[in-house]
């Protein structure tokens, strides 16, 4: 496994060859840690539970694509917010398999590919979290500042924004497109030395690389390992967190002087948004912060194992929030489940060979969808409505 070693091997010569004269060598070998409890941990939750992962959240975002794409269109900030979260999730566990397949073995793929899959994780990771955040401040201005909703609330405002995210956070992976590269790690070298007055050789497995973080000087090492946690802390949870607990609570203080039923039941859309979102991510980014500021320093083997496996674990803890967002952001909305139900519908008539059923299918939805445009556009700026 790629990240069973935490450290390299380290060799300490007390005495050197100078001169042509030959010289004892006498070597104080540092062994590595072999982490073999997150390594077990790995086995586990890499072919198991991410695969149930990315199937659940391939379908999840994938239903929520193609309801966009052919039935609900976008007609609001929300929709194209929640489409692009959509888009953002799809290509996050498509990425998320190749990546982990590889790390149980060893990097099959090139260079390219490894500063390309690690990249594209990085951009959809920051993509998704700050995207999250749009919708929360979206709900915020229809609910909360609903009489200048309409001025603020467009189409060509939200794909702007849209861009304008998805620009950040590529700019936010270029040092993992950059740093990012496919190698081989000198713990999988052996290093055989022979009897003393004979020259030392090397065997090399070339089918051992893996893909992760490589440095040329110390000082870049530093820097690019504080820093790329750090802004994956700030940007990819803390600033979409405040954001929502922000919007989130004058949403609910707004919901709760309303005496209307469907206004307190979307309080309890609202909590369960703001609670999973904390569940999911918390754990592991209180692991990630922790492990960054003992990063340098000093760590008994037992404790370095003991963090990773908690890394390993709390990471595939916040992974499930990918398959939960169509069901928090886009299901749990009424009209969604009506153009979802139709797309079944479709889906049964077409199963079934049937042109006829199908376009009456299709005719009824339209119908549908024109009938109840005028009801929908009246309560979509002042509700908790997908």
């Amino acid at each position: 496994m790629a990240d069973q070693y935490e450290e390299d091997w380290i060799f300490y010569p007390s005495d050197v060859e100078m001169n042509g004269t030959n010289i004892s060598f006498d070597y104080t070998l540092a062994e590595p840690c072999p982490l073999s409890n997150n390594q077990s941990v790995e086995l586990v939750v890499g072919p198991y539970i991410h695969s149930i992962i990315c199937i659940l959240g391939f379908f999840g975002n994938m239903l929520v694509i193609i309801t966009y794409a052919c039935y609900k269109k976008t007609k609001s900030m929300t929709d194209v917010y929640l489409l692009n979260v959509a888009v953002a999730d799809l290509l996050f566990v498509v990425v998320l398999p190749l990546i982990v397949y590889n790390e149980l073995s060893s990097w099959a793929m090139g260079e390219l590919t490894c500063k390309f899959l690690r990249g594209t994780y990085s951009v959809n990771l920051y993509s998704g979290m700050l995207l999250l955040a749009c919708i929360s401040t979206d709900r915020y201005i229809a609910i909360v500042q609903a009489r200048r909703s309409f001025q603020l609330r467009s189409l060509s405002y939200s794909r702007v924004i849209c861009a304008v995210v998805w620009t950040f956070a590529i700019l936010l992976s270029v040092p993992t497109f950059y740093f990012y590269h496919r190698y081989q790690p000198s713990h999988i070298i052996d290093d055989l030395f022979y009897e003393e007055g004979e020259e030392s050789h090397r065997v090399v497995n070339n089918t051992d690389f893996i893909c992760e973080f490589s440095f040329t000087d110390n000082e870049t090492a530093w820097a690019v390992k504080v820093l790329v946690p750090s802004t994956q802390m700030a940007v990819g949870f803390f600033l979409p967190l405040s954001i929502m607990i922000f919007c989130y609570t004058s949403i609910i203080v707004t919901l709760l002087q309303a005496k209307n039923f469907q206004r307190h039941k979307a309080v309890r859309v609202v909590l369960a948004v703001v609670v999973v979102f904390i569940a999911c991510h918390l754990p592991y980014n209180i692991i990630l912060l922790y492990d960054t500021l003992n990063l340098f320093s000093e760590q008994s083997c037992v404790t370095v194992d003991t963090v990773q496996v908690a890394k390993t674990i709390t990471q595939t803890i916040a992974y499930l929030h990918c398959c939960l967002n169509p069901v928090l952001y886009a299901f749990v909305g009424v009209k969604f489940r009506d153009h979802f139900r139709k797309i079944v519908q479709d889906l049964w008539c077409m199963g079934k060979k049937y042109i006829a059923p199908r376009r009456f299918s299709r005719m009824t939805s339209e119908i549908y969808v024109s009938g109840r445009r005028t009801m929908e556009g009246s309560t979509e700026n002042s509700s908790f409505t997908m």
